[in-house]
C-alpha cells in the first residue's frame, strides 16, 4: 500500500473543502456540494490519480463531511477520519495557518501514519439517522440541565411568581416535551431499522443496568452487532460479568442470553 497509495489531505468547512495531493504537491479548493465533488473528479483525472489508489485523510468535522463521505463511498475512495488533536500532536508546531496549509498538514500526517490508518466503512442509512436523533436528544438534555441549574440560582433571590422563574419553568416543561418526542422518534427508528437492529436493542436493554439511552448509544458506537448463539465461542460477551476475587478478576456466565459481539 505504501508504494501505490496516493495520499490526499482534506480540510473541510461548512461551505468549502481544501484538498492537497502529496504526490505532486498540488492543491484545489472546491465547494462542499455535489458540483464541487464533480469538479474534484475532473481535477483527479487531470492529475492522473487513480480513484482506487487514493487514501484521503480528513479531520473529524461532524455533519460537515456527511455528503462528502457519501460521495467518497459511492466512488470507492478510501478515506480515514482523524482527530484534529492527534494530527497536531504528531506534527508539532507548524508556522502559518490557512486552509491550504491545513490540508497539506493533514496529507503529511497521512503519509507518516499510512500503515496505521483506519478506513471508514459505509454506514447503514438507518443507523446514520438514529445517530442524528440520539445527538439531538443529547443536546436537548444538556440545554434542559443548564436551565435547571440557572433556575436554582434564580430561586435564591427571586420568588416563584417572578417572570424570570416562570419563564425558566415553562422552558423546562417544553424541553421535557421535546425530549419525550425525541425518545419516541428514536424508538420508531429502531423499530423500522430492521430485525437485526431491533433484536440487538432488545437484547441490550435486557441486561440489568442498561437502559434505552445506553442501548441506543451502544448500537450507534458499534455500528453493527453480530448475533451468536450461546453454543458459539466469543472473546467478549454481553452476558459475562467480571467479579473481583482474591486471585484477580474472573468471569461468571449467565445462561440463556444470546451473545453479542462487535463485527471485526
Amino acid at each position: 500500500m505504501k508504494k501505490t497509495a496516493q495520499i490526499l489531505g482534506a480540510d473541510l468547512s461548512k461551505s468549502t473543502i481544501d484538498l492537497f495531493y502529496d504526490g505532486s504537491q498540488s492543491h484545489i479548493k472546491i465547494k462542499n456540494t455535489a458540483a464541487g465533488f464533480k469538479e474534484l473528479l475532473h481535477w483527479l483525472t487531470v492529475h492522473k490519480i487513480n480513484l482506487r489508489s487514493i487514501v484521503l485523510v480528513m479531520e473529524c468535522t461532524g455533519l460537515y463531511s456527511f455528503h462528502f463521505e457519501n460521495f467518497l463511498h459511492t466512488h470507492h475512495i478510501r478515506f480515514a477520519k482523524v482527530n484534529a488533536l492527534a494530527i497536531k500532536r504528531s506534527l508539532g508546531l507548524i508556522r502559518g495557518k490557512n486552509d491550504k496549509i491545513d490540508a497539506r498538514r493533514i496529507a503529511r500526517y497521512g503519509v507518516e501514519k499510512l500503515g496505521i490508518l483506519s478506513f471508514q466503512k459505509p454506514q447503514d442509512p438507518a443507523l446514520q439517522l438514529l445517530q442524528m436523533l440520539h445527538r439531538s436528544r443529547e443536546r436537548l438534555v444538556k440545554h434542559r440541565a443548564s436551565l435547571i441549574c440557572s433556575l436554582k440560582e434564580y430561586r435564591i433571590v427571586l420568588k416563584d411568581s417572578d417572570p424570570i422563574i416562570r419563564s425558566q419553568l415553562n422552558l423546562i416543561k417544553e424541553f421535557d416535551l421535546q425530549i419525550k418526542a425525541m425518545d419516541q422518534a428514536i424508538q420508531k427508528q429502531i423499530n423500522e431499522s430492521g430485525d437485526s437492529v431491533k433484536r440487538n436493542f432488545e437484547l441490550l436493554t435486557s441486561i440489568k443496568g442498561v437502559g434505552k439511552v445506553v442501548a441506543t448509544a451502544t448500537l450507534i458506537k458499534t455500528k453493527t452487532l453480530l448475533l451468536l448463539t450461546t453454543e458459539e465461542s466469543s472473546p467478549v460477551t454481553a452476558d459475562q460479568h467480571p467479579l473481583n476475587t482474591a486471585q484477580g478478576n474472573r468471569f461468571v456466565k449467565k445462561p440463556g442470553l444470546v451473545i453479542l459481539r462487535t463485527k471485526a
